[in-house]
């Protein structure tokens, strides 16, 4: 999402390397590759040149201290580092939101959420995202279908109440406005607290489309209106937000589809422009998919720094601490199977995309090697092949070595190739030997993911809140899920598939090395017995 502005970021720290002082001749080059980068990721330009300006103002002068005590140790800053972190701490200014991303009604009264934007932004699907989000909150949400203009809305979003158990209220061939009008009703009967309405949008914006917008708001007397935005279409999407934030007065932005080709330029200049907060991003198309805004993160992965605190929320969200402890011990016994593996292949997919993923984690932002695909359907082979397979082949994985029929059996009820279905079966032995044998060592037991991740992952929550910035041995608030994968099915240390790098394998020796070898013990056992007989 953010490869360009990541980019250009890491080369102006490249520029500054070795440097001790931040001056004008040396700060140049580098705020022109960070005009680069953010004009290429399509930031509006006003913005970028208020940006630069305050990142020059901060940085010009400022003699680095080589060395400086943090936590009782010394450590060494470079003006790269320090130019870095007056960017971090410009992008989370420019991009900061103040207070929660929701107002709330007053006691007994049911709060409004009023979703607007163009047609094709996303709101609709946005609104049931919405809604899910609040039933989390323990909420109880009501749809309103109110966008009358486009084919299939209405029905699109009775669907999407149904799969997440949300009323959905609408009335055939009624006015946008005598729906909405008369939904707070509906809401108070059915119980219900909040009341999301989802309006029309238009392909671009226009007077009949504001009026419409305008009296529909005058019915509902809404807290929150936000504005939908697709983050693909890059500097419209400001000007789209000051339209709107121009008629509504627009309470906060939800920006969707960040987690496709999104250069991630709207993310950067909405709030500067209007005014109006980012409250939520989409980033995927399932109802689970939307987050809430939070610029320390999206600063932190602009620069490639990761995203640790969004990282451990995925993971917290989708693992059973229990169970994840249950896993780090049963693979340090070596009882670890392809059934369990495959639960956490799963836990993996319930997260969103591994390119998403790879991006939070620190120091991997914009790292990936030329030619590295980070395909998600690599999961969903691997789900294929180890459901082709009997649950006596998943708990003794050893007997497709032995069976090759077995083999062929799978792939035919996979659909991958036999070579697939051997490297996966070769690679997971070789992780659960090596797992195996670290579980001989009880003192790397407490140092593995899953038996005290949970615990690390909220003690670093906190140190992040505190300025803090511990290390990431073993990837704390990942439990049960070591390394991510296995050896051989990604990056070493990460095993993310989809990324493939080769399992190490020993150099078969030729006929004439293992010769001389032998003749070579032979000899030192004749030294010996020769060195025993003169004694």
């Amino acid at each position: 999402m953010f490869e360009a502005l990541t980019k250009g970021f890491r080369e102006a720290q490249n520029r500054l390397a070795g440097l001790t002082e931040l001056n004008e001749n040396n700060i140049k080059p580098a705020l022109r590759e960070v005009r680069l980068s953010l004009l290429e990721a399509d930031v509006e330009l006003g913005v970028v040149k208020r940006f630069l300006a305050r990142v020059e103002q901060k940085a010009l002068g400022q003699t680095v201290q080589t060395r400086v005590k943090a936590g009782g140790e010394t450590h060494k800053v470079a003006a790269g580092d320090q130019f870095v972190k007056i960017c971090h701490d410009e992008l989370v200014d420019m991009m900061r939101t103040d207070g929660e991303p929701v107002a709330f009604a007053d006691k007994g009264q049911r709060t409004g959420v009023m979703m607007v934007g163009l047609q094709g932004s996303g709101k609709t699907t946005t609104s049931a995202k919405l809604a899910r989000w609040f039933d989390k909150q323990g909420k109880k949400p009501l749809l309103v279908a109110a966008d009358m203009q486009r084919p299939a809305a209405v029905e699109q979003l009775k669907v999407l109440g149904e799969q997440i158990g949300v009323p959905v209220f609408n009335i055939p061939d009624a006015s946008p406005v005598d729906i909405c009008a008369k939904a707070d009703a509906e809401a108070k009967k059915l119980g219900c607290d909040v009341v999301i309405y989802d309006t029309a949008g238009r392909l671009a914006i226009d007077e009949a489309l504001m009026e419409e917008l305008s009296k529909i708001k005058s019915a509902i007397e809404p807290e929150n209106i936000y504005l939908v935005v697709d983050a693909m279409i890059g500097q419209d999407a400001v000007q789209t937000a000051k339209s709107f934030n121009e008629r509504l007065g627009i309470t906060g932005v939800v920006l969707t589809k960040l987690d496709g080709d999104a250069r991630g330029g709207a993310a950067l200049s909405v709030r500067e422009v209007t005014g109006a907060p980012i409250a939520f991003m989409g980033l995927g198309e399932t109802t689970d998919k939307l987050d809430v805004f939070r610029p320390e993160g999206m600063a932190s992965r602009v620069l490639g720094m990761g995203d640790v605190v969004g990282l451990i929320q995925d993971f917290e969200e989708v693992i059973d601490q229990k169970k994840a402890e249950e896993d780090a011990l049963r693979m340090m016994s070596g009882e670890f199977t392809l059934d369990d593996f495959l639960n956490q292949v799963r836990t993996i997919q319930q997260m969103g995309s591994l390119k998403d993923l790879v991006e939070k984690i620190p120091g991997m932002g914009g790292m990936m090697p030329p030619g590295v695909n980070l395909d998600d359907k690599e999961l969903v082979r691997i789900e294929a092949m180890i459901q082709s397979m009997t649950l006596q082949e998943r708990r003794d994985p050893h007997a497709l070595v032995r069976e090759p029929s077995r083999v062929k059996r799978i792939a035919k009820g996979s659909g991958q190739p036999e070579v697939g279905v051997s490297e996966l079966v070769q690679k997971f032995l070789f992780m659960k030997q090596m797992m195996g044998g670290l579980g001989g060592d009880m003192g790397l037991l407490g140092r593995i993911p899953g038996l005290k991740g949970m615990a690390q992952a909220r003690n670093m929550r906190k140190a992040m809140k505190s300025g803090q910035f511990p290390g990431m041995p073993g990837m704390p608030g990942m439990p049960g899920m070591p390394g991510m994968g296995f050896p051989g099915m990604g990056m070493p240390g990460m095993g993310l598939p989809g990324m493939q790098a080769e399992t190490p394998r020993m150099r078969q020796l030729s006929k004439s090395e293992k010769n001389a070898r032998k003749n070579q013990r032979k000899r030192e056992r004749a030294a010996r017995k020769k060195s025993k007989g003169k004694k």
